[in-house]
């Protein structure tokens, strides 16, 4: 059976939000339609469940204060996940600038191991240690193409970056995360 949210499309969902009585109906609608997606979008690049909530709280929190401000440009999942990759990015390197030691892009990959039920061993813990030994950059590319499947134009609004240095930078991604698992 379809869920609610599923069956409001979502330009319906912003002019529902842009009037006073069925704005809270609306953000629900929108917040239960995304937020699995936005959710695995931001842990991939975080790790942690704790953080990936906070995180998501934060993203949720710049939606309903701009949601009115959406002038329906783009699609509004595109918009969600600039919001969500721009929160997220934030957040890194804040949590960068306020540890006492130096944390560079493999603490993220050192965290995976401290997860409940890690297993070494297994492939899928293998190829997050992989993208999270990327660049920041790579690693937001190769999750928006690889895990969300979206598209090189909807990337470079996300990312406000050329479809070239997109389609560049996921390729040398996927040539690192290869070489990893070749390697490791």
């Amino acid at each position: 059976m379809a869920n609610t949210a599923d069956l409001i499309d979502d330009h319906a969902l912003v002019t529902l939000f842009k009037e006073e009585r069925t704005r809270e109906r609306a953000f629900t609608q929108l917040v239960q339609k995304y937020q699995e997606r936005i959710y695995w979008h931001i842990r991939r690049m975080v790790v942690e469940h704790e953080d990936t909530n906070d995180v998501l709280q934060n993203v949720f929190i710049k939606v309903w204060r701009n949601l009115s401000e959406f002038r329906e440009e783009s699609n509004l999942y595109t918009w969600l996940y600039r919001i969500a990759t721009n929160e997220t990015l934030t957040w890194i390197s804040s949590k960068k600038k306020r540890s006492t030691v130096s944390i560079d892009d493999n603490v993220f990959a050192e965290k995976l191991v401290e997860q409940k039920g890690f297993d070494a061993n297994k492939i899928e813990w293998k190829l997050q240690q992989a993208i999270q030994a990327l660049p920041e950059k790579q690693r937001v590319v190769f999750n928006l193409r690889y895990y969300d499947e979206m598209p090189y134009e909807e990337m470079s609004t996300v990312l406000d970056t050329s479809v070239g240095a997109l389609k560049a930078s996921y390729h040398h991604a996927v040539k690192k995360v290869e070489a990893y698992m070749i390697n490791s």
